[in-house]
């Protein structure tokens, strides 16, 4: 189908009446055309953040090179409800784009699921739980320097990196998981770290630098599917901020934005005639 023309393009549509798990839930949604669907999850360690971050985001930057649409939830903080809430609230988000895709213009075989450090730690559980329900397909999933991890690893263990670090992280998750932090039975859909099966998932791109907290899960995350037989792939920069891609100007995040449209390509480009 025809791309919008250009007085169409970027509409933002804030959708306040879907019906969640916890009431209301409000997603924005911009669509730059028809083609892929793509549900963006922002980050904040899972207790801070908003929908809005998706003006800034990557998803809104692959929406508007593939002429899709992106969507982002404004999820339940960790504050408000810990897990299973924001979960929930992803998975009715991804339910909305999934049931409405005629009338957002989604081709249902190009949904895609991303999202930034807690938001790509979210995107993981989301593909999990997908999977697990097998009631929507996702092609393709985007978890950026995932925080996937409840427990310390080498990388976020006595982490003093910039944005984040060791204690805003066990912070983070403290509040997430509430009375299962430090439990055994952390579940996987709370800490994808956690999951054992990874197959059957989409296929993942990711990065992360290398003196951040989340390096080593994001690197262990993408072995794991590797070993499953998913085809995944993380490239890795050096430096030691988190969410690093948010300075834009800087010489990794223009790379990294370059790696991720090239990695994206092949999924959120139709390959085949239209049904």
């Amino acid at each position: 189908m025809r791309p919008l023309k250009r007085r169409e393009r970027g509409i933002r549509k804030v959708k306040t009446g879907i019906d969640g798990p916890g009431g209301k839930l409000k997603l924005i949604v911009l669509r730059y055309g028809r083609g892929p669907g793509i549900l963006w999850i922002h980050g904040g360690g899972y207790a801070l953040g908003t929908a809005g971050m998706v003006y800034a985001s990557m998803g809104r930057i692959l929406a508007r090179r593939f002429c899709g649409t992106v969507v982002s939830p404004e999820y339940r903080l960790a504050g408000q409800a810990p897990y299973p809430a924001a979960l929930e609230d992803c998975w009715a988000a991804l339910k909305y784009m999934y049931e409405s895709a005629g009338e957002l213009g989604i081709d249902r075989k190009r949904i895609v699921v991303g999202g930034e450090s807690a938001g790509g730690g979210l995107a993981a559980a989301l593909c999990l739980y997908a999977r697990d329900r097998g009631e929507i397909p996702i092609a393709f999933q985007i978890p950026l320097y995932p925080m996937l991890d409840c427990e310390d690893t080498d990388s976020s263990r006595d982490n003093h990196g910039h944005v984040w670090n060791t204690k805003r992280n066990h912070w983070g998750w403290s509040k997430y998981l509430g009375g299962l932090y430090g439990t055994a039975g952390v579940p996987p859909y709370a800490s994808p770290a956690r999951a054992e099966d990874l197959s059957r998932l989409p296929p993942c791109y990711t990065y992360v630098e290398d003196g951040e907290p989340f390096y080593d899960e994001t690197l262990a995350y993408v072995r794991k599917l590797n070993e499953a037989g998913v085809e995944a792939h993380a490239d890795v920069f050096h430096g030691k901020t988190h969410a690093f891609d948010a300075l834009f100007w800087t010489r990794n995040a223009r790379e990294a934005k370059k790696k991720l449209i090239k990695a994206a390509e092949k999924h959120l480009t139709r390959t085949e005639p239209e049904e």
